[in-house]
Formats: structure tokens, C-alpha cells, sequence
């Protein structure tokens, strides 16, 4: 079953560009992707599927409803903001009851979960809070009604290490009792380490929707040879070879195809080593995001 259905999802700013004829699916129980620079349209996809904004075409639907119509669907949903602002009168342990009172249940329990996960102190005045513990106070507050479906735009801006770390583990935790989860973010070792399939997203366009195992496999090698000598310039003119760094002796690529054509290549000059690895997403993501990508 398709939790999130989002097709031709446009949103118009003027003259200003929002989103451009989006359309992805997530399925039951998936951990999504969803990655782009800053400025993409990641969170006004986001922000226009929960119907917080109004969409100019298209449709978006949660559970197989309409977002904008039925927004009853929200109290399936969790949702952590980019950025959260709060009442910095309250206390911690007061804004995350009075959130909790939106829900037809105890959620005291859970609220005292989360925050030891987090290293969280309840007691604590909002605006006595650092930017990291302010997110830690979203996280929380997002979580505290088992959603089944999580969003979660930006989520680990302001966490440190050990903090991320904690975080991705309550995630996959969620996740392996049924919760679906679609991340957005720039950071795109989070994405590779978190999701199953990933959505590229640029200047308001999809670009690019597959499996991540797909996106890191066959399709990219990284190459990297050394040579006896200077390496000669024209060994590395054939169709699939981007991101040449060349520098004498050594060079470093991207290679996109059939693996024994640029074997065949590199055996025309003598060599003292080569490698072959799999490229991390980053390069990846660099490759599609280059204006010849």
C-alpha cells in the first residue's frame, strides 16, 4: 500500500520558483530519501503534502486521502520541521503535554521514553534551551503519539555526534515496528546510511527516483590509476568518464558503463596501480547535480 502518492505536485511563489510537476510514491513500512541542496523544494514538498500550504496543481494524499481535504490524516503523521520555534515561557515536560493533548491517548509514558533517549531535561525552560536541545524538544514532540507515518525535514541540524547517532537508532527503531519514514536532507551520508530508495530533487524537479542500491551500484565506478609515467590526457576521452582529476602521474574519475571497455582503455599505457571502489553518494549526487550530469 502507497502511504504517500504525490502526482504533478506543483507550487507557485509568483515569480519566485516552488515545486515543478513532483510525483513520487512511498510504500508501507519504507524508509524514503528525499535529497537536494538547500533551495531545492524539499520542504515545500513537504510542507504542501501535510497541506500547510496550498498546492497551485496536483494532488498529494496520505494514506490514500487528500491532504488538503481530509486533514484529519495528520494525527497518523509525525512531522519534525527544518526549524522549530516554540513559546520560550514554558517548560519542556508543559509544551510536550499540551502537544500530547491533541491525541486521543496516554502519552506520559512515552514522553519519559523519548526524552532519556535523548537526553532530554523536562524541567528545562524552552528558552533556556540551545538550538540542538530545542530540536531534540521537535523530535520528541513528533514522535510522542507513534505515528505511522514520520516526516522529517532536516532533522539532525544543531545534534552532535552522539546525538545523530541516538537519533537514526530511535528512526530505524520506529521503522521496524511498522512506522514509514521519508527523510529529507542535504546531508546525503544520512540518507545512505538511513534509506531504501531515494528521490533527487533539483530546482524544483525530480530528477532522479530509484533504489539506492541501484544508485550506488553498477551504474558509478570510482577509478583511480597511477602511472609509470605522465599519464596521457586522451586514454581518458570515452563516453562515461566524468569528473577527471588528472594531475601527471595519478588521475581519479567517475566511470558510467560497461567496465571492461575502460579496462581495455587503461591497458594501453603502462601502469603502477589502479583501483576500482563503489563512489559514496556524495559523488553520485555531484554527478547528477554537474551541468553536463
Amino acid at each position: 500500500m502507497s502511504v504517500i502518492e504525490i502526482k504533478n505536485l506543483t507550487k507557485n511563489y509568483g515569480k519566485a520558483r516552488g515545486i515543478i510537476d513532483v510525483s513520487l510514491t512511498v510504500e508501507q513500512g519504507e524508509i524514503f530519501g528525499f535529497i537536494g541542496p538547500n533551495g531545492a523544494g524539499k520542504s515545500t514538498t513537504i510542507r504542501t503534502l501535510l497541506g500547510l500550504i496550498y498546492p497551485t496543481s496536483g494532488s498529494a494524499r496520505i494514506f490514500g486521502k487528500c491532504c488538503t481535504t481530509n486533514p484529519e490524516v495528520r494525527e497518523d503523521v509525525g512531522y519534525l520541521p527544518s526549524e522549530v520555534f516554540y513559546y520560550d515561557g514554558m517548560r519542556v515536560i508543559d509544551l510536550l503535554r499540551y502537544s500530547a493533548s491533541f491525541y486521543k491517548k496516554d502519552c506520559t509514558k512515552r514522553i519519559n521514553e523519548l526524552a532519556e533517549i535523548m537526553d532530554l531535561d523536562l524541567k528545562k525552560r524552552i528558552d533556556d534551551l540551545s538550538f540542538g536541545n530545542k530540536k531534540k524538544v521537535g523530535i520528541v514532540q513528533g514522535l510522542i503519539h507513534e505515528p505511522r507515518l514520520i516526516i522529517l525535514d532536516e532533522p539532525t541540524a544543531g545534534l552532535d555526534p552522539l546525538m545523530q547517532q541516538r537519533f537514526f537508532e530511535l528512526i530505524a527503531s520506529e521503522n521496524k515496528k511498522g512506522a514509514t519514514v521519508f527523510l529529507s536532507s542535504h546531508i546525503l551520508r544520512e540518507v545512505q546510511k538511513m534509506c531504501e530508495r531515494v528521490a533527487l530533487i533539483k530546482d524544483g524537479r525530480i530528477i532522479k527516483l530509484e533504489k539506492m542500491s541501484e544508485l550506488q551500484g553498477n551504474n558509478f565506478k570510482r577509478i583511480k590509476v597511477e602511472g609509470q609515467s605522465d599519464l596521457d590526457k586522451t586514454i581518458f576521452d570515452m563516453p562515461g568518464v566524468s569528473k577527471l582529476e588528472n594531475g601527471g602521474k595519478t588521475a581519479s574519475f567517475l566511470y558510467r558503463g560497461d567496465i571492461n571497455n575502460i579496462i581495455r582503455k587503461l591497458a594501453q599505457t603502462e601502469l603502477s596501480n589502479l583501483s576500482i571502489d563503489e563512489p559514496d553518494l556524495e559523488e553520485i549526487f555531484m554527478h547528477y547535480y554537474s551541468k553536463d550530469g
